[in-house]
């Protein structure tokens, strides 16, 4: 199997850059520093599909690596044949070669194998490959009292029953099924239950498995899991018999048919049905969750990016009932500064005391912004900030914010770490705020499976959400790169090549020594080898560095070219600096890319980008992105109108539509066929989390608090 020459065929990209990502890969180089520092060798590959090659390249390695074990394992049992090795050679999954290898593998006691400690695998043969005129009387030759066979009878049921378990593990039966199910099985499910439940419109439900979408898929699952639901798969099990009868039944043996006729049957209803039946099963969760876990990263790494508010003095605010609603200020910085709990909602509905409250600490530090926590008592939080900010004519606005981990980052490690003398309430209003600063920095502290702008995500492969949702986060932390003398070790972690004991070595050396002045500075800290450093140093910001490409994604290995460059444009190292270089496209474009790039032996793409990189020093590509929507007054249910447009913030996006904050207690929904005049196949291609969009009322029910949108204005 030539690996290089099936990622070449399924990624339509050139089997050079094939060459070049896989020995990078192998070297140990990182998919940030890949995607970002060696355009040149991929032919500019995204991190996107990067790592898709990536996990390609994992499994056709690992289907090779089973191959041979399988090949092994049944030569070592002496049974390897040429067709065998050629079938085994020519499988394109591991499916396909544990179908191979079913018929040698080691079993548990089974009736076939049973049978075959009697001594009645000659029988199933013989039924098998010649006609038998009278099997009864052939079968009497097998009767032994000392191996239980006591009859004529139990020498045929054993011969069958091998007969069963060999149609069984015939790989080209099951793969003609499992393709028959693929194409032609329908999911049926039923209720268990006449209990009222979100699972209604599963109770008589029938869908093709070719056309089911992940949501549903996953909605059954978990109403199977939980008792309401009966899950069955159907197909047309007379083509199935069919097909297996002409595959078994010949003139060789026509005189055994009925005989074997009730082996197929056996087997298929005891052992190859239930099997296929999960298979299928399987692989429809796996695609559901595939599906779930790419939706929900594309969320994560869009929430992650969303602009950061800066320069704000930021109020956090984390509504509550019972245990009041937690507030924290913190500066410009994010630096915390203050902290109160005050309780004007039921039971305790001291709502004058809590306005007093929340109005002295704007006051005192002339507060910009209120981050409210949009979880329980957001809503009448709220009303109580907003009824504020007008009555006192206040130059505060205030934003709805996801508080979603807030809680589980309040009472983890890490936060103890950062707050060690502060309560584990008001941490979470910490971070309710300072998400609203820098989201990137503040939400790397949270597992992103915690952070919650998926669907079902609770239901998915842990590991494989894990494995996807870090890849997500360490894309969007070397995206954007991070400030080297100011960033936690909790988002130093996610910098390519930095493992965490390294992150935390940074920030010691930090402490220990003062500010960095130079990227260079970074060779000095403990376990970060030369290795680490070529992976991390472009990714690491200085503000006010000794070298003004310091605080550029331009990456020191290319310093020496950067400079050549900028003294063959005519500039110097402090026009970089004084940022006095406003008219480079135009001294780039007089000389030509193509010229510059053949004078300084340096590729096109890193060229551009080094271009890129020196006209915006520090710059921070999040901010292109659109900013929240402040608010300063509130919006109920009640004060909508159908045929309303109004604005609002995209929270969720998930298969079949996006949810959207339009300052209400509950996000409304615009439903895919809502998104556009043409047909939607996936709500992403048309907005994302973060997304500020019009959107027009279209259906409201006030006794579930729903309300329907559409984007068609």
């Amino acid at each position: 199997m030539d690996i290089y020459n099936i990622l070449e065929k399924e990624f339509q990209i050139k089997r050079e850059y094939i060459d070049n990502t896989i020995k990078l890969i192998d070297e140990g180089n990182t998919i940030p520093f890949i995607a970002r520092y060696r355009k040149e060798m991929t032919g500019e590959m995204s991190d996107v599909t990067l790592r898709q090659l990536n996990e390609r390249l994992t499994y056709l390695r690992n289907l090779e690596s089973r191959k041979e074990d399988v090949t092994r394992i049944i030569e070592e049992q002496g049974k390897l044949t040429e067709d065998l090795k050629k079938n085994i050679a020519k499988a394109k999954t591991l499916q396909e070669v544990e179908d191979i290898y079913a018929p040698y593998k080691q079993k548990k006691r089974t009736r076939a194998t049973i049978a075959k400690e009697k001594g009645l695998e000659p029988l199933a043969n013989a039924i098998l490959e010649k006609n038998i005129g009278d099997i009864n009387a052939e079968a009497n030759n097998y009767i032994d009292a000392e191996k239980v066979v006591e009859s004529a009878e139990d020498a045929i049921k054993g011969a069958l029953d091998i007969i069963a378990e060999a149609v069984s593990d015939d790989a080209e039966v099951r793969k003609y099924i499992r393709k028959l199910a693929i194409e032609h099985g329908v999911i049926v499910t039923q209720n268990t239950s006449d209990e009222k439940s979100v699972y209604d419109m599963y109770y008589d439900y029938s869908e093709a498995v070719k056309t089911m979408a992940s949501h549903r898929v996953l909605a059954i699952n978990r109403g199977e899991k939980e008792n309401f639901l009966k899950v069955k798969l159907e197909i047309d099990n007379d083509k199935v018999l069919n097909y297996i009868e002409k595959r078994y039944i010949n003139k060789n043996n026509s005189q055994n048919e009925a005989a074997i006729i009730s082996a197929i049957e056996d087997s298929y209803k005891r052992l190859i049905f239930p099997s296929i039946e999960r298979e299928i099963r399987a692989y429809l969760t796996e695609n559901a969750q595939e599906r779930a876990i790419s939706v929900f990263g594309e969320n994560i790494k869009n929430l992650l990016l969303q602009p950061p508010l800066k320069g704000k003095i930021v109020m956090g605010f984390d509504p509550g009932y019972v245990n009041g609603c937690k507030i924290a200020v913190v500066d410009r910085n994010g630096k915390f500064l203050d902290q109160a709990i005050v309780y004007p909602h039921k039971p305790q509905a001291k709502m004058e005391s809590a306005r007093k409250k929340v109005l002295d600490l704007v006051k005192k530090y002339d507060i910009d912004v209120i981050a409210i926590g949009n979880g329980t008592a957001s809503r009448e939080s709220e009303k109580m900030i907003a009824d504020l900010i007008k009555e006192e004519n206040l130059n505060t606005q205030y934003v709805i914010v996801s508080e979603a981990g807030a809680s589980i980052y309040s009472a983890s490690e890490l936060a103890a770490e950062e707050h060690p003398d502060i309560n584990v309430s008001i941490r979470g209003a910490i971070s309710i705020g300072r998400r609203l600063q820098d989201p990137l920095a503040e939400l790397v502290k949270i597992e992103p499976q915690n952070i919650g702008v998926g669907q079902y995500q609770h239901d998915l492969n842990k590991k494989r959400l894990t494995e996807v949702l870090d890849g997500v986060v360490e894309d969007s932390v070397n995206s954007v790169g991070v400030d080297l003398n100011t960033a936690s070790y909790s988002l130093l972690e996610h910098v390519s090549g930095i493992s965490k004991s390294v992150a935390k070595n940074v920030v010691l050396y930090r402490e220990e020594n003062g500010a960095f002045t130079s990227r260079a500075q970074l060779k000095k800290v403990k376990r970060l080898g030369p290795s680490a450093f070529v992976q991390c140093a472009g990714f690491m910001r200085i503000a006010d560095g000794k070298n003004p490409l310091d605080n550029t994604g331009v990456h020191p290995e290319s310093y020496d070219v950067c400079k050549k460059m900028i003294e063959m444009l005519g500039y110097t190292m402090k026009d970089i600096e004084d940022k006095n270089i406003a008219d480079i496209d135009d001294r780039v474009k007089k000389i030509g890319l193509k010229e510059i790039s053949k004078q300084l032996e340096i590729g096109e793409p890193t060229l551009r980008d080094i271009i890129l990189e020196i006209k915006k020093p520090g710059r921070d590509p999040r901010d292109e992105g659109m900013k929240p929507i402040l608010r300063t007054d509130v919006l109920k249910i009640e004060d909508i109108k159908e045929g309303m447009v109004l604005k609002g913030t995209v929270r969720n996006v998930v298969d079949f539509g996006a949810f959207v904050d339009i300052g209400i207690k509950n996000d409304g929904l615009v439903h895919k066929s809502q998104m556009s005049n043409k047909f939607v196949k996936d709500p992403m291609e048309i907005v994302s989390v973060g997304d500020v969009i019009d959107v027009k009322v279209i259906g409201i029910d006030l006794d579930k608090g729903r309300v329907s949108l559409s984007m068609k204005l």
